[in-house]
């Protein structure tokens, strides 16, 4: 039998506005969402053994939980999310125009780091996470083709995606234009490049720099390719030579920091 219509839209109704939600889950991504003033928070969802460890940044969101039973959990979370009884429906948050987030404080050269199609959130979770520790400014991915913000992405960025933006754009080559007009360097990571990341950052002391990495397998699309200002590679002394897109972006970024 089929649906009456105010049935069909009020389903698409509901589906949109979830599209437009996210839940967090686990202590740590729980914790650091609801200690952010910048971070719109909808419905916190815990266990009282969740509820008494989280009882100071609770009280810093000023929410007023909805205590579960940890057996009958009810979050619409992946059955493999571990979620420590702790979960948080919020916004995505909104980190403003890249050239506001990319500039810089006017004390140190900035570092941002661009993601070519880095799908895997668990990756660009990490990411995050190296990028707030080493200092880059931003994490910039695609809207279309890339980890979008979720749970699984905020429980592995471990706190940073509540510190480190992540901004998405429609066209990275682009970006990485408007961010050279802003005075980047943009540097693409390719493993058969001839320059050795220390020797190509070498000469850019003080200069501001985008680091620019693909998904493992593909790795940087032409268009990325031919839009950076030079490729660079991260030595190897094993003849595997290989790191995934997360530990590439840690050593590189490290690099960066020592120039």
């Amino acid at each position: 039998m089929k649906k009456p219509k105010w049935v069909v839209e009020k389903e698409r109704g509901k589906r949109a506005a979830a599209a437009e939600t996210l839940w967090l889950f686990g202590l740590h991504a729980v914790r650091d969402a609801l200690e952010n003033p910048a971070r719109v928070k909808l419905r916190l969802v815990v266990t009282k053994n969740a509820a008494d460890k989280l009882a100071d940044a609770i009280a810093a969101g000023g929410m007023e939980p909805e205590l579960a039973d940890p057996r009958k959990f009810p979050v619409p979370l992946d059955p493999g999310s571990v979620h420590q009884g702790a979960a948080l429906e919020v916004k995505p948050l909104d980190w403003g125009r890249l050239e506001d987030v990319c500039m810089g404080d006017g004390d140190t050269a900035p570092t941002v780091v661009l993601l070519d199609r880095v799908t895997d959130p668990h990756n660009v979770g990490a990411v995050l996470r190296s990028a707030e520790v080493f200092g880059a400014r931003a994490v910039i991915g695609t809207k279309h083709h890339s980890a979008p913000e979720t749970g699984a992405l905020a429980k592995t960025a471990s706190g940073a995606l509540e510190r480190q933006p992540y901004l998405r754009v429609t066209n990275l080559a682009d970006a990485m234009t408007r961010l050279k007009d802003m005075g980047y360097t943009v540097l693409g990571l390719a493993g058969e490049a001839e320059t050795e990341i220390d020797a190509a950052l070498a000469p850019l002391a003080g200069r501001a720099v985008a680091l620019v990495l693909g998904a493992e397998g593909p790795g940087l699309r032409p268009k990325t390719r031919d839009t950076c200002d030079g490729l660079v590679r991260i030595p190897f002394d094993a003849e595997f030579g290989s790191l995934n897109v997360s530990n590439a972006a840690a050593v590189a970024l490290y690099a960066t920091r020592r120039r």
